[in-house]
């Protein structure tokens, strides 16, 4: 069964929330990469005010390509999560309640979801047109400078994921895998 989350994302829709269940979101998110995520800890460890409010929001890992006409985004799949770890504890300390990308997460990240019961989703790699069907408006935030890794704010509706980390540290990239080896 999927499960339709309207955001901002709450904590009891948090907690229900299971590893491998499948979501789709309607709401508004946020975007960033490696760059952006670099300038954001930057700032936290200078104890200065972030250019974007990120308590309570889901944060894409994504860097689209250019829109085609009738789109608001070109094909923009999801980033490869472990490049945000070094990063991804202190904003979930912050207040963010989630990530959405592709793959594993490292120990540090994982201590922080359940800490901070957030949860980590899985957008999948190889739809990025797919997904951009989903995503009906996009607004820059901060870092125009970083082009397609600047801080956007996506609206979207029925966006497709996969709860990959739940707040309880449920981790499909861990259970999943040794199901298929008892086969």
């Amino acid at each position: 069964m999927t499960k339709k989350i309207t955001l901002p994302i709450t904590d009891e829709a948090i907690a229900d929330l299971h590893a491998g269940d499948s979501v789709l979101l309607t709401g508004t998110i946020i975007t960033g990469r490696d760059a952006a995520h670099k300038r954001l800890f930057e700032l936290i460890e200078k104890g200065e005010p972030l250019p974007v409010d990120i308590k309570g929001e889901l944060i894409y890992y994504v860097g689209p390509a250019p829109a085609k006409p009738g789109y608001a985004v070109g094909p923009a799949g999801p980033t490869s999560s472990y490049r945000m770890d070094k990063y991804t504890p202190a904003l979930l300390d912050l207040g963010l309640k989630g990530m959405i990308g592709k793959g594993a997460r490292n120990r540090d990240v994982i201590d922080a979801i359940v800490r901070n019961k957030c949860v980590y989703l899985a957008a999948i790699g190889g739809a990025a047109a797919l997904i951009a069907k989903s995503i009906k408006k996009e607004e820059l935030l901060c870092y125009e400078d970083l082009g397609t890794e600047a801080v956007r704010r996506y609206t979207v509706e029925d966006f497709p994921c996969i709860v990959a980390i739940d707040s309880e540290g449920n981790n499909v990239y861990e259970t999943e895998p040794v199901k298929y080896r008892e086969c």
